[in-house]
């Protein structure tokens, strides 16, 4: 039997005042809220995490683009990095004009991207400002905490198995790992002398148990530094996340946008034979206007010596 949902008590909130400083705290650290900030909120306000957690949603959804829907949608993700210190890992819906809506970024995917990028090891709850659709309780059941997190609605909280009873996961498909458990790294790419090696070092990171096609995405910008983002694969095949849409998130997270007064450079490395981006990030960069080419690299790979 599904459990009944928790309601949740008071909602406390932020004032307007407020909420714009912690944007511009969160827009610093590039859509993070560290674990100081936090712990002083909590004392601050005399509020549990959960209930600052749920405070936050509407900061999460100002850093939404929305030209389709214009339905500004913000997930937060409350997740402890190696050291035990938690932290929340804020995202938002990215959509992309005249494409196919089965490009959009969802705000669940966003955070949850943004927590793995950052080095989060767990997930313990997932705060979203408003129901998550199927795509996306598909995309946090490859999670390795899929089972035990939180998931907390402005008014509600649930376990994923309540919004997704007889799941299909990647055990189904003969995975035994997930995304935040992923198989131990045993390869490594071919001739990179002259390439970007935190670019090499985030695609070998990339979660692709299916594809097995290793491959990040680098986005540098005039002023701003560059931004990465890698493959998330998902055992139902169409949630996974592309890594140009991953490193266009990170960007949006840090307040700035897809121009060519703000990008300089974007470069997809993919593996030589199983390449399947190049495609899908080329109709991503159509919706935009006067930005470089892409730069797109094939590197083989091979077994790392033991």
């Amino acid at each position: 039997m599904p459990t009944t949902p928790t309601q949740a008590g008071t909602v406390f909130s932020f004032s307007a005042e407020q909420q714009q400083q912690l944007y511009l705290i969160i827009k610093h650290h590039a859509g993070i809220l560290p674990s100081s900030d936090v712990a002083t909120l909590c004392q601050q306000h005399d509020q549990p995490v959960d209930a600052i957690l749920r405070a936050c949603l509407p900061i999460a959804a100002q850093f939404a683009v929305a030209p389709i829907s214009q339905f500004f949608v913000g997930a937060i993700v409350c997740g402890l990095d190696s050291q035990g210190e938690q932290h929340f890992y804020f995202g938002a819906n990215v959509e992309f004009a005249q494409q196919a809506l089965s490009l959009v970024v969802h705000a669940e995917q966003s955070a949850i991207n943004n927590a793995w990028l950052n080095g989060a090891k767990k997930v313990i709850k997932i705060a979203i400002s408003d129901a998550p659709c199927g795509y996306c309780r598909q995309f946090m059941n490859e999670l390795a905490d899929a089972q035990s997190f939180d998931i907390l609605l402005p008014k509600q909280q649930f376990k994923l198995a309540d919004l997704l009873p007889y799941a299909f996961g990647p055990n189904d498909l003969g995975n035994p790992y997930s995304l935040f458990n992923p198989a131990p790294q045993q390869h490594q790419f071919v001739a990179t002398a002259e390439l970007d090696k935190t670019l090499l070092s985030c695609a070998l990171s990339a979660y692709v148990p299916y594809s097995e096609n290793y491959s990040a995405v680098k986005i540098s910008t005039f002023a701003n530094g560059d931004f990465y983002g890698r493959y998330a694969e998902n055992a139902a095949y169409s949630p996974s996340l592309s890594p140009l849409q991953s490193a266009i998130s990170q960007l949006h997270l840090a307040g700035l946008a897809m121009t060519k007064d703000v990008v300089k450079g974007i470069e997809l490395v993919q593996t030589q034979g199983k390449e399947n981006q190049l495609t899908v990030s080329q109709a991503v960069l159509a919706s935009y206007t006067d930005l470089p080419a892409l730069q797109s690299i094939s590197l083989a790979v091979k077994p790392v010596a033991i």
